[in-house]
This record gives structure tokens, sequence and C-alpha cells, in this order.
């Protein structure tokens, strides 16, 4: 069976699943269904074989080095791929955002006044967008 695509080969949108057969009863279902987003699903399946062998060696690189037969530096490159495939920026941590009492009610009185969007309002909450400094 082959794998199932994202994404259409021509224009690059994202597919929809409009079919799904029971291979034991032959039953066929009919639909727009769309499918659980698989954050690995991008990866090549050379990357996926490094992921279950990094998972398997329970992310120790001196046992991957001894079974792949590759250097440190070789095993750490292929993860960085793999990390930066999967959206992260390899050695950057993120910090936690700390907000103070004051700053989240600020936040949700600009929600219940609507000057800003819920999702504006969550990713000023968990720190994932800057606020506009106001003067």
């Amino acid at each position: 069976m082959n794998q199932m695509l994202n994404q259409c080969p021509v224009c690059k949108s994202e597919l929809v699943v409009t079919r799904l057969f029971c291979l034991n009863c032959n039953t066929t279902i009919e639909g727009h269904f769309h499918p659980e987003t698989n954050p690995f699903a991008s990866l090549s399946p050379e990357q996926m074989q490094f992921l279950l062998t990094f998972i398997r060696c329970e992310g120790r690189f001196n046992r991957m080095e001894e079974e792949l037969s590759l250097s440190y530096p070789t095993l750490r490159n292929r993860f960085n791929e793999i990390l930066r495939s999967l959206g992260f920026e390899p050695g950057r941590e993120e910090t936690p955002v700390r907000l103070t009492a004051e700053d989240r009610m600020r936040i949700l009185d600009e929600l219940a006044e609507g000057r800003i969007s819920s999702e504006e309002a969550q990713q000023r909450i968990l720190g994932k967008k800057e606020e506009a400094v106001e003067k």
C-alpha cells in the first residue's frame, strides 16, 4: 500500500480524503474527511528511519554511532535537519514567558473590548507574539 500524500503534487495545496475503504468487509464510505495532522508526515523515509533508530537507542548518540557506523557530528547534523523540518530551531532554547497578573488582565480586557482577537490574546498569553509597545 502506498503512503498517503498530504499535498497535491501539481499545485502543493492540501489534499482532502474523500473515500474510506475497509479491506475486511469491502465497505466504502464517501465524504470529506480531514486526516489527523501528523507533524512527521513531511519527513523523508530516511529521516523517519533515523528517528526510529534514535528512539530505539533511547536518544543516545553513542549507541547510534555504533549501530549506524556514523560519526557524532554526522548524527548531530542529521538530527538538526529533522528538527528544522519539524519547525524547530536547533540549539535555541525557548524561555518560558512569565506574565504578571496585571499583564494577563490587560490582555483579557483588550479581548473583552474587542481590540484583539481570541487568537492574538492566546498568543500573547503564551508569549508567542510580542505586544506592541504602547506610548
